[in-house]
């Protein structure tokens, strides 16, 4: 559709699925997706018999495209008149050409499709003409030759296309002639060699030429030539002369056929490479007047060399065969898609001998390097995509053997944001203690600005709530104030958009029960425990996995089993183990907002492998002393060793008792020498209750109405036996009854006791005791261990804060208890918010210990600031005390002293520059800070003074550099560097380093606006 040119730049970008704009119209598709020319069927090229019966020639060209293109048609760079040269007619994209003629037609024909997304051409196409003349009819020269002379007949071929054959008859119709080492025809000039002639030759001689164009073979002969050979009594041997020779250097493009010529009146010929191996492929025998060589390939390049040689001499001829390629694509471009005003870049590469080189073009035009774009052999970028920019471009490769094109779409995007196809998830369940991630990926060209709230809440990066380049929102360490509706706003300059989520916090999925490290025994069953606790309202799902490698149930059920119907409980049982088994196993507890994993490691015991490098050390009459080295004992302690052997003759194997063998041999005879012997070992360990108790016994932490309690596990030697365990009792402190829990697993180190009526911080009486499948071993020493703690309930008191300088303040702060009923302060927690920012967005520092004073950085100048203090626990932080407010000093002078100038003394140098005056925004100048140091010196020196002028010691042939920097209230100014050596005598810097920094950058939409309006 063509619109008015009053229409308005925003009315174009509105249009639906795809705008193009071509001078100041604007063109639009609706319904179906639009797509640029895209090519079926290209021109190819074409070989046209000049004597062929048919009026008309077809050159093919097909696209898909929508709306459907039109075509256009170029020859030898210039576009046809389709309308104005009756010749020339359309058929569908096909070019149709009547009565093709072969002094006009002949040439590179391309083709063109054009819909309003853009222009494609395609490849070259080179129509050519096949055709054979008649060889003249005047008679030809006679011409006349000793007996025992070579002689050489040219044929003078007439015009013809494409290359031909020859052959020569004698005489008459059909005596051809065969080629041999006496005649010899070249298939390129065509001319009859004839090494030495013998009498018989006399007669008439024709050149045969034969063309195969398009399946039809055309022949024609010339007149004959006339031999007259007189006789000669005995005709002599020359020496040789190579009379067919080929070019010095050979041209060939890879994979084609190189025939080189060579031929001497009646030597022996020898066929060689100068400068390698003649190629297996070389075809004929190496003796023949032409070398074959089909498939050419690059490493078939080097000198070839045709060697004559006869009693009388030889010669020889030498030629460089050089093997080209044509274009063909390492690298090509594709379609893009890509927002209004960003960057573009796209890039080609293609193989090819001679190197190809590459051009680029733009709906069928020649693309070259001006304004926005910048083009560097096959590197194209475009800087600031604007929206005429949309288009079919090719990148096109080539040499002087050939030309080959890359095609893609650009389309230039231009939209306001919307969420209707990506909207921010309505529900964002979280885990309490953990993060969540909300994205926010609107459908927008160019990409949009992005801002977040919370209710009615802006907002801002801090040490908790970030916002990522993408627009995703990050907030860590999640409690139940996060929960709420957030909303992420998305701008640019063709509209906004906004879609909102809810954040719902869930109790955080914990491991209660992790699995321990265990040891089986072959082929036996054990389980490894793995129980957590979750939100309730989520469902729970356990995986398992062995040594990094998840367990596949279905696949692997002869062996590993997982509980089911209970919904907090994934053990794992493992049914007859076998020593693949072994290894480290990992529990992982999760939900759809978070997950934990827990691991152990399983040993399986089995009997020791076989002992290996068995030698036979001495040979007795009835006895051989063996030694062997110990095999692996697969966590079995080798106990002993049996030895069996047997004899050569025999298939039983037998025990043999150290120190003989004569059960063995019966008969008494003795061992014979050639006995076969095998070892294997056993293991038969004692089994015992345990004797020794866990040590260590300690605990704390943990979550709300829990008591975890750990120890340090018994070591393996004095468990005794397998079946290892532990049994764990505990009561209030000051109650009598104890309550009991059984742990399996001889490397248990932890029980977590739960009832959801434990107090914070309450003492327990903790004793553990170890199991075996014997019995149960003592208890060890009764040990304190206290409940979770809660947050703290105090409140730090009289908060001060003093302004130290523009980024610095100082606090200070009345100590709390630091045991209490909730449990023991690990210190304090400061949070400080600008005036105008809410208490959510605060910052927040930590103390390590229970210092009552802290120094808090990088706050901005000039700004007031809210900050109050809390007391922390491990469960948390407790509320704050009364907040107080400090306005930070002004920023230190931002203007580096001016006009440095210094001036030699003795051996002192005297430095003068102009004074610094603050602005009104910064802090009153109170000094100057000098700061100087020589080139072979480490340290840095430091001057202060209230002067514009400071006086320095400074040695013989040395150089300083020295920094000067206003001072005051609010900090250290920019400062000034000049080096300065006493050689220098009166001078000024002759460059001054400065930093300055700069306001904030414009909104992105409005610089967006901007440059497309310049547009």
């Amino acid at each position: 559709a063509s619109l008015s040119l009053s229409l308005s730049l925003s009315e174009c970008i509105s249009l639906s699925l795809y705008i193009s704009l071509s001078g100041s119209d604007c063109h639009s598709l609706s319904g179906a997706r639009s797509l640029g020319p895209v090519f079926e069927e290209q021109p190819m090229n074409t070989l046209y018999p000049e004597e062929s019966g048919e009026e008309k020639l077809t050159l093919g060209c097909r696209v898909r495209a929508s709306p459907p293109a039109t075509y256009r048609w170029k020859v030898n760079g210039t576009e046809i008149d389709l309308e104005g040269n009756g010749r020339y007619s359309l058929v569908g994209g096909n070019l149709v050409i009547k009565h093709p003629v072969r002094s006009r037609d002949p040439g590179s024909y391309q083709c063109l499709a054009t819909n309003p997304i853009g222009t494609v051409i395609s490849k070259e196409a080179f129509l050519r003409f096949g055709y054979l003349s008649q060889f003249p009819t005047e008679e030809r020269d006679a011409m006349r030759v000793t007996e025992g002379m070579g002689v050489v007949l040219p044929c003078n071929p007439p015009p013809h296309y494409p290359g031909s054959s020859y052959r020569w008859f004698f005489n008459d119709i059909p005596n051809f002639l065969t080629p041999s080492n006496r005649l010899f025809i070249s298939q390129v000039t065509g001319n009859l060699y004839i090494a030495r002639t013998w009498v018989n030759d006399t007669g008439g001689h024709s050149c045969y030429l034969t063309s195969q164009i398009d399946y039809a073979t055309t022949s024609v002969f010339s007149k004959p030539i006339p031999l007259a050979v007189q006789p000669v009594g005995d005709a002599r041997q020359y020496s040789p002369n190579i009379k067919v020779k080929f070019p010095s250097e050979i041209y060939v493009l890879s994979g084609q056929m190189v025939n080189l010529e060579c031929f001497a009146p009646e030597p022996t010929l020898q066929w060689r490479r100068l400068d390698g191996t003649m190629p297996f492929k070389a075809s004929g025998t190496l003796t023949e007047p032409v070398l074959h060589l089909p498939d050419v390939q690059f490493e078939d390049e080097g000198t070839y060399e045709c060697l004559a040689e006869n009693s009388r001499g030889k010669d020889s001829v030498q030629g460089r065969i050089i093997v080209h390629a044509q274009p063909e694509w390492l690298r090509i471009i594709s379609d893009e898609e890509a927002d209004i005003g960003s960057d573009l870049e796209w890039s080609c590469a293609a193989a090819g001998k001679p190197r190809p080189a590459c051009r680029w073009l733009r709906n069928g035009l020649p693309l070259t390097s001006k304004g926005r774009v910048e083009i560097n052999n096959c590197a194209l970028k475009i800087l600031r995509l604007v929206l005429i920019d949309s288009g079919i471009y090719q990148c096109v490769a080539g040499n002087k053997h050939g030309t080959i094109y890359a095609n893609a779409e650009l389309k230039v995007q231009a939209f306001a944001p919307e969420f209707q196809s990506n909207p921010v998830r309505r529900l964002i369940p979280a885990a309490r203690g953990g993060e969540v991630m909300i994205e926010c990926r609107p459908r927008s060209a160019p990409k949009p600005t992005v801002f977040w709230s919370k209710g009615t809440e802006l907002l801002s990066n801090n040490s908790r709530v970030s916002i990522a380049l993408d627009g995703t929102l990050r907030v860590r360490n999640v409690s139940r104030s996060d929960e709420g509706r957030y909303t992420c706003f998305t701008e640019n300059f063709l509209g906004k958009a906004n879609s909102t989520g809810t954040v719902s916090i869930r109790e955080a999925t914990k491991i209660t029960l992790a699995p321990a490290n265990a040891d089986v025994n072959l082929n036996e069953n054990i389980t490894l425990q793995c129980h957590a606790s979750h939100d309730p309202t989520m469902d729970l799902t356990f995986t398992w996995s062995v040594d990094g490698s998840p367990i596949d149930f279905d696949r692997m059920g002869q062996h590993y089993r997982r509980a089911v119907a209970r919904e907090a409980i994934g053990d794992l049982t493992i049914t007859h183990a076998e020593l693949r088994h072994a290894g480290t196993y990992m529990c992982t507890a999760q939900t759809v907002v978070d997950s934990t994993s827990a691991h152990a490691t399983l040993v399986v015991r089995g009997p020791p492998g076989p002992a290996g490098g068995v030698v036979v050390k001495k040979v007795n009459d009835s006895s051989v002393l063996l030694s062997w080295s110990r095999g692996s004992d697969n966590h079995s302690p080798i106990g002993s060793y049996n030895i069996q052997a047997r004899a050569l003759l025999s298939q039983e194997w037998r025990n043999v008792r150290t120190g003989g063998c004569w059960d063995l041999f019966p008969t008494g005879k003795g061992c014979d020498t050639n006995a076969i012997l095998y070892l294997y070992c056993t293991s038969t360990p004692e089994r015992l209750t345990p004797t020794v108790a866990p040590s260590s016994i300690a605990g704390g932490g943990g979550d709300r109405h829990e008591v975890a309690v750990t120890w340090t596990p018994v070591q393996r030697e004095y468990q005794n036996g397998p079946g290892f365990g532990y049994v764990i009792s505990l009561r209030r402190q000051g109650t009598e009854q104890w309550v009991t829990a059984r742990v399996a697993g001889a490397e248990s180190t932890q029980y977590v006791y739960r009832n959801d009526t434990i107090g914070p911080y309450t003492p327990f009486e903790v004793k553990v005791k170890p199991f075996n499948s014997e019995g149960q071993g003592p208890f060890s020493q009764v040990a304190i261990v206290h409940s979770a703690e809660e947050e703290p309930s105090v409140v730090p008191s009289r908060v001060s804060a003093t302004s130290l300088s523009s980024t610095e303040m100082k606090l200070s702060w009345e100590a709390v208890e630091q045991v209490t009923r909730n449990g023991i302060l690990l210190g304090y927690e400061i949070r400080y918010w600008r005036e105008n920012d809410n208490e959510a967005a605060a910052d927040r520092v930590r103390t390590l210990g229970l210092e009552t004073t802290a120094r808090v950085s990088g706050l901005r100048p000039h700004t007031l600031y809210h900050v109050e203090v809390r007391a922390y626990n491990s469960a948390g932080t407790g509320p704050p005390g009364p907040s107080t407010v400090i306005t930070t000093k002004k920023a230190p002078p931002s203007q580096p002293p001016g006009k440095v100038s210094w001036k030699s003394i003795g051996s002192w140098i005297r430095i003068k520059w102009d004074h610094v005056k603050a602005l009104e925004n910064e802090s009153a100048v109170a000094g100057y800070k000098v700061l100087y140091k020589s080139d072979d010196q480490s340290g840095i020196k430091l001057v202060e003074t209230s002067k514009n002028s400071v006086q320095l010691p400074m040695a013989e042939d040395m150089s300083y550099l020295v920094e000067i920097r206003a001072s005051g209230e609010g900090g250290d100014g920019t400062p000034t560097k000049v080096r300065i050596s006493k050689h220098s005598g009166e001078g000024h810097p002759s460059g001054i380093e400065v930093k300055r920094s700069f306001g904030p950058p414009r909104q992105p939409f409005l610089l967006l606006l901007l440059m497309l309006l310049l547009q």
